[in-house]
């Protein structure tokens, strides 16, 4: 059966590219950058990937606790071994429909983020070269979150605080202190296994407030132990965002500053030669497999060698208005983009313009007098000419490429486009029950 769904799909597929092309039209196609955990193609290589990692992306402005996308990382030593013959047979199958394709989260070619598998959020750790930290008291840090001051300030915010008075006694259910640290019992001590009780349990909001800190009390970690490196010493991989974790917040100030020093080259320093090696370790060989013209979608914490290296590579990067690459810029300006590059003013990951506008009225305003040079106060609404004119700004964009939402071109016209921006959205990255999937720019 699924033979035979499948040989359709490709079919209807080939057809509808080749009535495409035969009208003069180029089509492009996407790649995920993950696999389903429970797919075929996990099913008959299992080795090719690291089914004891989740991937995913840190928290952002889109989604403030992260997202966890669930589908385990790639093991590329594995795959080197047999000159990535998985990635070209995909490229080889894409290459019968499109021209051109998007490698979705490209990011992930140099180093991705994961959380272990027994683990539902905020664990971020990227593929990095590990700490070496000799000193004894760094080891403390690895499960600083189970000192009595971060529970007393995750029970004073509801969470175990909450379950304590629901049960109306002075029992802890989930676990308790001893000699200032707090120890999880066996059937609490992870992410999953607190997901299962919960879902379990009534669906009230208290519940939900109470999983969440214990989620956070799991996570509050500003190490993660990561084997031994070559010598025998103890190596240790920083969590992404450790100054948001109370663990770091109640250390004394000047060992805040020494991790914070060590943090900084740690991430945006030390790592960035690892990454390009990583990187052109695939890539390049995988853009020679292909006459197929590839986009990739570069957004989020951008290493500072992922630029050289796709234009090294010819590969396109992606520019999104409201998403600045530029440190301290509000806007991206598409005038400013460089040839090769796709310019949009929204992906199927975020609001449509017309929702986009109606989100923050300061920040639209600036962009009403700022950027479309208009005088006065904004529309509360964004009108059809005002929709018209973003796109315009993008079609006379330098930029190889300009690429819309289907959305966003009927938000031109009052009679076309629906009547909530709201209801136009396609996807919430951060929500995995009502997401769309990668799907095409």
């Amino acid at each position: 059966m699924h033979y035979y769904v499948q040989w359709h799909l490709h079919v209807q597929l080939k057809s509808a590219a080749e009535y495409a092309h035969s009208k003069g039209l180029v089509m492009k196609g996407d790649i995920p950058i993950g696999i389903y955990r429970f797919s075929c193609d996990a099913w008959v290589a299992p080795e090719l990937y690291n089914m004891d990692q989740q991937a995913g992306a840190p928290p952002d402005d889109f989604a403030v606790n992260g997202q966890n996308w669930g589908f385990p990382t790639y093991n590329w030593e594995r795959m080197k071994q047999d000159g990535f013959a998985w990635w070209k047979q995909r490229f080889e199958q894409m290459r019968l429909y499109f021209d051109a394709f998007r490698i979705d989260h490209i990011l992930g070619f140099f180093r991705i983020w994961s959380i272990p598998l027994d683990a539902v959020e905020e664990f971020w750790v990227a593929l990095c070269r590990p700490c070496r930290l000799r000193s004894g008291n760094c080891a403390n840090l690895v499960w600083v979150s189970n000192t009595s001051a971060c529970v007393r300030r995750t029970s004073g915010a509801g969470a175990l605080g909450a379950v304590r008075r629901a049960r109306g006694t002075g029992e802890k259910p989930f676990g308790g202190l001893a000699r200032g640290r707090f120890r999880f019992k066996p059937a609490f001590d992870t992410q999953r296994k607190l997901e299962a009780y919960f879902a379990k349990q009534a669906a009230t909001d208290e519940n939900k407030q109470r999983v969440q800190g214990l989620y956070h009390l799991h996570a509050n970690v500003i190490l993660l132990p990561a084997g031994k490196t070559a010598d025998g010493e103890n190596a240790y991989a920083f969590r992404i965002g450790i100054d948001k974790t109370s663990s770091f917040q109640h250390l004394d100030a000047s060992v805040r500053s020494k991790l914070d020093a060590i943090y900084v080259n740690y991430f945006f320093r030390r790592q960035d030669d690892f990454w390009q090696a990583e990187a052109m370790e695939n890539l390049p060989d995988l853009k020679r497999s292909t006459n197929m013209l590839i986009c990739g979608e570069d957004l989020g914490m951008v290493p500072g060698c992922v630029p050289d290296v796709m234009a090294e590579l010819g590969i396109l990067s992606l520019e999104i208005q409201r998403m600045p690459k530029q440190s301290g810029a509000t806007f991206f300006l598409p005038k400013d983009a460089p040839y090769l590059s796709v310019v949009t003013p929204s992906t199927h990951d975020m609001s449509t313009i017309r929702g986009w506008w109606e989100e923050d009225r300061k920040l639209t305003q600036r962009f009403y007098n700022e950027v479309l040079g208009e005088w006065g106060e904004a529309p509360w609404y964004c009108e059809p000419w005002v929709n018209h004119r973003i796109l315009a700004q993008h079609f006379h964009s330098p930029a190889m490429w300009s690429i819309f939402q289907l959305q966003d071109l009927m938000g031109m016209d009052g009679s076309l486009r629906r009547e909530s921006p709201q209801e136009e959205r396609i996807n919430v990255p951060a929500n995995p029950s009502i997401t769309g999937g990668t799907g095409c720019i």
